[in-house]
């Protein structure tokens, strides 16, 4: 590699993510100091920056630069919110929440992807993380301000809608396995608000209220 990691993490922020409109500065930040290559297996490292999703076993990825950057930035978050993550991964989306976010509590169905990430993410002493069915949330440590998942899902979880705080932004893929909208949905009250944000494909939600 002719380049170090630091300069092809700023060339992705510019060219992938502020060209295409996040405007977020708080989120184009987190994107710059995160090591998005400590995150991908070790033979993929030198693709870590490159703007398409990567495989990180398991069948599972870690997403597209820019589908982080947008999802996060559709949280809307100000740095002292709760942030409920579904689907921990590589852990790359958990260490972007956990620069911008008071708490983060992200589930991951699938045990070493969870060990993995926990050891990735041991300096994040704002992240909890636990192994278990994600559709169903994480009802001990509700409400959350805000809720994100990275996998998509044949419909919104209802246990999902029910944790969100009044204010609170949930952001998800909704619709076939093989190809989604990416929906931010606001909690007022009792009424919740639609709003599609772009097409997009993500890996199948798997669990009760998902797949």
């Amino acid at each position: 590699m002719n380049e170090d990691y630091g300069s092809l993490r700023l060339r992705m922020v510019e060219r992938q993510i502020r060209a295409r409109g996040v405007k977020d500065e708080r989120v184009l930040e987190a994107m710059r100091k995160v090591p998005r290559h400590v995150f991908v297996p070790p033979d993929l490292a030198d693709e870590a920056y490159e703007d398409h999703p990567l495989s990180i076993g398991k069948g599972q990825t870690i997403s597209q630069p820019y589908m982080v950057a947008l999802m996060t930035e559709a949280l809307e978050l100000k740095g002292d919110e709760k942030v409920l993550e579904v689907g921990t991964g590589s852990g790359y989306q958990t260490a972007i929440l956990a620069e911008l976010a008071r708490e983060v509590y992200s589930i991951e169905r699938i045990p070493q992807l969870a060990q993995e990430a926990e050891r990735k993410l041991e300096e994040y002493t704002n992240v909890h993380i636990k192994v278990g069915n994600g559709t169903l949330g994480w009802p001990e440590e509700a409400p959350f301000d805000a809720i994100i998942v990275t996998a998509g899902a044949p419909k919104v979880p209802g246990p999902l809608k029910a944790q969100l705080a009044d204010g609170g932004r949930l952001v998800i893929p909704v619709g076939s396995e093989f190809h989604q909208v990416l929906y931010r949905i606001r909690r007022r009250r009792d009424t919740f608000s639609e709003e599609a944000l772009t097409s997009c494909v993500f890996v199948p939600l798997i669990g009760e209220e998902g797949w």
